[in-house]
């Protein structure tokens, strides 16, 4: 199968009046749904009983495996991100609905959410990520630092170049550096701008204090004169950036 470019296609969607959905990766590329719920801070407990309920009976195993995760850092911290896969879009079709499913999460969880939004497919993106180290298990990489790209609409055709450049310079850092990027399935806008999310995974919160040796390894694998020019380029290609940090939260989980 042909790769069209990420970037290209995004850039496209942006010009086009009609949605375009991006179809940069293979079908074998890992896709994940995740939702951002705002739980009632009043109803916490019940809150919690109720979604680990309705995760292991209806979401603890294969497409429809839950794992849910609180946001510790950023503007959206105290929220949980509910997220289900890896999947592929034909599993929608046969999701969880019937028996019981869609009454459970409407009258048990959703009755506890005082928002939900931030409804979205997230596809892998194979070539460029450095993740042959994750088995699968959430909590063996607890901790997920997580960066949302805003792309550039006139220069996001070299996104993917970029991105490059950096997922070089991470498979040649010493030691498991596991990184993904994901590309957002749906056109966001420039208002919203969640395009791109490059994720960082961790075994624990002390692995942030170790001296990161991407700068050095950077000029390794570039060359010395060669930093300037990417800072110069990744501030043309992308408009805004920020950080999140995701903790697993095992209990509210479907393990």
């Amino acid at each position: 199968m042909k790769k069209t470019s990420i970037s290209f296609l995004f850039v496209v969607s942006l010009f086009l009046g009609t949605l375009t959905t991006v179809e940069a990766q293979d079908a074998e590329a890992p896709m994940w749904e995740t939702i951002v719920l705002t739980p009632d801070n009043t109803k916490l407990k019940v809150l919690g009983e109720n979604m680990r309920a309705h995760n292991k009976k209806y979401h603890n195993e294969g497409a429809y495996k839950a794992t849910v995760y609180s946001i510790s850092s950023g503007p959206d911290i105290g929220k949980i991100v509910w997220m289900m896969g890896p999947l592929k879009y034909a599993h929608l079709d046969s999701r969880p609905a019937e028996g019981g499913h869609d009454e459970d999460w409407r009258d048990n969880v959703m009755a506890y959410v005082k928002k939900m939004e931030y409804g979205e497919y997230w596809k892998g993106d194979v070539k460029l990520s450095n993740t042959d180290m994750l088995t699968g298990d959430p909590s063996l990489y607890p901790i997920q630092f997580i960066r949302y790209w805003e792309v550039n609409r006139e220069h996001g055709h070299n996104a993917e170049a970029m991105l490059g450049i950096i997922s070089k310079t991470i498979k040649a850092m010493e030691g498991n550096n596991a990184w993904g990027v994901y590309y957002n399935e749906f056109r966001q806008g420039s208002k919203i701008g969640r395009h791109i999310a490059t994720v960082g995974f961790y075994k624990n919160w002390a692995e942030f204090d170790e001296d990161s040796t991407f700068r050095k390894t950077f000029a390794k694998v570039h060359g010395d004169d060669s930093w300037d020019a990417f800072v110069r380029n990744m501030e043309q290609v992308m408009d805004n950036s920020w950080d999140e940090i995701w903790v697993y939260d095992k209990n509210l989980s479907g393990d």
